[in-house]
């Protein structure tokens, strides 16, 4: 469904929900703020232990999309060194990735193979990685989708509930590879497309909106001074400005982890949360 602009957009989201669903979708955010850049990477490390847990003791399986970039790299290192996860019971899925074979040093499958996936007894039948050596975009994206959906068994127009969705924020106020003035920003029914991104002349293959926003969990790692206006916007409850600021779980958590550098102009209610 096309939109004449990016308010118009987000009140008729508004709209979309009852009253009850969108004080709650708004009252479950949580803003934690950590002093360096180590100890974020321990709270997440702490938070993804204790989600898998209770995931696993509810159903038996820990669902997990997990997130590119460097700032995930060392909690990935971090969880490479856990031994009292159930990794066997661990599914990896990807929430983007470039549009480059497994084995490419841009690979966001590659970064997660060797910090953590390569060093942990995870079963191979529950690694799911985005088909991304597909040399057509629009067809990696389609069998990712289908995918999904088998591993899901989702009926039509249903969405996947993933455990955790771990999540970053570029500093133009992208996520996964949502980045501003792009088309999947608008895509409403698909669960992965093929994101031509302008200024990289390429395609990005991404999840949309809606999967994560159906989240239990979306879980944001920010790290860097260079974040910091990024996530002052996404944090303004009235911003669309950019991207990130439309990733309002329905009925989940959302947590932002990020350190003081990261939060180095966020104001007081901001830092506080909701």
């Amino acid at each position: 469904m096309a939109a004449t602009g990016g308010t118009s957009k987000n009140d008729s989201f508004q709209k979309s929900l009852q009253p009850n669903q969108a004080l709650r979708m708004l009252s479950q955010r949580e803003v934690r703020i950590l002093d360096t850049p180590e100890h974020l990477f321990q709270a997440a490390a702490d938070e993804f232990e204790s989600l898998g847990s209770k995931a696993i003791q509810r159903s038996g399986r820990f669902t997990v999309a997990l997130s590119g970039g460097s700032t995930p790299r060392s909690l990935y290192s971090l969880l490479s060194t856990k031994t009292s996860i159930g990794w066997d019971r661990v599914c990896f899925f990807w929430g983007d990735e470039r549009h480059v074979p497994p084995d490419h040093p841009e690979s966001n499958y590659r970064m997660a193979h060797e910090a953590l996936l390569a060093k942990v007894p995870v079963r191979p039948e529950n690694v799911f990685r985005i088909p991304a050596e597909e040399p057509d975009a629009a067809t990696a994206a389609a069998r990712y989708e289908q995918q999904t959906r088998d591993f899901f068994a989702l009926a039509p127009g249903r969405f996947p509930r993933f455990d955790l969705m771990l999540l970053g924020l570029g500093p133009d106020g992208h996520t996964a590879s949502l980045f501003p003035n792009t088309a999947a920003l608008n895509e409403n029914n698909r669960l992965v497309v093929a994101n031509w991104v302008e200024k990289f002349n390429t395609h990005r293959i991404t999840m949309t909106f809606p999967v994560l926003n159906h989240s239990a969990c979306v879980m944001f790692l920010v790290s860097g001074k260079d974040k910091a206006l990024a996530l002052k916007e996404a944090l303004d409850h009235n911003s669309v400005s950019v991207p990130v600021a439309r990733v309002r779980p329905l009925d989940g958590r959302l947590l932002w982890l990020v350190d003081r550098e990261a939060a180095s102009s966020l104001s007081a209610d901001q830092k506080r949360g909701t």
